[in-house]
């Protein structure tokens, strides 16, 4: 299973920009298809709460390498941590 944790950010299709930081993980491949993957994203401080109403919405995550993948926000999560979206990849891991 291969893993990646590092600063992104996350796009909207409005261009607004959210930095926070992706933990993301991807299974092996399935017959013929790309390797499904997931992860959770934590808005910065600065980025406060995240983008609004972002549960079922397209977002394109940038990596810091420059990679992007597509992703659709699964579920919102608050804690005493913050702010967290659960997110589910669409098509190849970007990393």
């Amino acid at each position: 299973m291969a893993t990646f944790r590092s600063a992104s950010v996350l796009l909207s299709a409005d261009g607004t920009r959210t930095p926070g930081t992706a933990a993301l993980f991807a299974e092996p491949a399935r017959k013929g298809g790309p390797a499904p993957w997931a992860g959770d994203f934590r808005p910065a401080n600065s980025a406060g709460n995240g983008p609004k109403n972002a549960v079922g919405k397209t977002f394109t995550l940038e990596l810091p390498d420059g990679s992007t993948g597509k992703v659709v926000v699964q579920s919102l999560k608050s804690g005493k941590g913050g702010v967290v979206l659960a997110l589910m990849g669409e098509d190849a891991p970007p990393f």
